[in-house]
């Protein structure tokens, strides 16, 4: 499993404190705005709403809440600010090199807090294309192996476009070109195999490897930088070892 789908695990085996959810409510509905906004309200034809949705069921976001954000999305519901998807790039202690994501009514306040996140990690802003070469866009599912075995879940991924699928710790990764998300979700869901992540992601081309005091203070670093109001995603290029990663759990 890549070192950034571990340290997502640890994060969804945690759970989400109560003070959190609302935060998390906030950021899916952002998700949905957007996707909306970009290719309509019907998730059956739009299927980043779709992605969109299927994670707001999957974190128990109330119906009503989904619905209103897709109205806001189509322009049915006027009230709200307007949202825009904005990429930055930069970096944070060690060199390590992050992409991250964010859905912000107001570009001034989201890119001071960021300069002072990644300032106070060690890091800072990047120029555009600074650290975006560094990185692949790429289709990411991962799943339980309870699910479907090793063989079925390679066939099924191969078949549909996959560049890999990989199996560690019971748990079934497919990584895949963009264009094969929805061939691989469509293939998935009628296997009724019901993913624990499916998404579109950046994955670093090479990974930097540090040790294991020096990973967990990115990482803590990288935390801080996702729990930003206007932050969606933090992608780096730091390689998460077990050992880092025993060390997280037991901080």
């Amino acid at each position: 499993m890549s070192g950034h789908s571990k340290w997502s695990t640890i994060k969804r085996k945690k759970g989400a404190a109560d003070a959190k959810r609302g935060a998390l409510f906030t950021r899916l509905a952002r998700e949905i705005v957007i996707a909306a906004r970009e290719g309509g309200g019907d998730p059956e034809t739009n299927f980043r709403l779709r992605l969109a949705v299927d994670k707001a069921r999957a974190e128990n976001m109330p119906k009503e809440n989904i619905e209103r954000a897709i109205r806001r999305g189509t322009g049915e519901d006027k009230d709200g600010a307007a949202f825009e998807s904005i990429t930055y790039e930069g970096y944070v202690g060690h060199g390590v090199a992050v992409m991250i994501e964010a859905v912000t009514d107001n570009r001034n306040r989201t890119v001071a807090d960021l300069r002072h996140a990644l300032t106070k990690a060690g890091g800072g802003m990047g120029e555009l294309g600074s650290v975006a070469w560094q990185f692949d866009r790429i289709a990411y599912f991962s799943f339980p192996a309870s699910a479907m075995n090793y063989d079925k879940a390679f066939e099924l991924g191969i078949e549909a476009g996959a560049n890999d699928v990989l199996e560690d710790n019971g748990t079934i990764e497919i990584l895949a070109p963009v264009e094969s998300f929805k061939l691989i979700a469509d293939a998935l869901h009628k296997a009724n195999v019901q993913p624990e992540e499916a998404e579109l992601r950046m994955s670093p081309k090479q990974e930097v490897e540090l040790g294991p005091e020096e990973t967990v203070s990115v990482l803590k670093a990288l935390e801080a930088i996702e729990e930003l109001d206007d932050v969606q995603n933090v992608y780096s290029n730091l390689k998460v070892s077990d050992e880092a990663l025993a060390a997280l759990e037991a901080a």
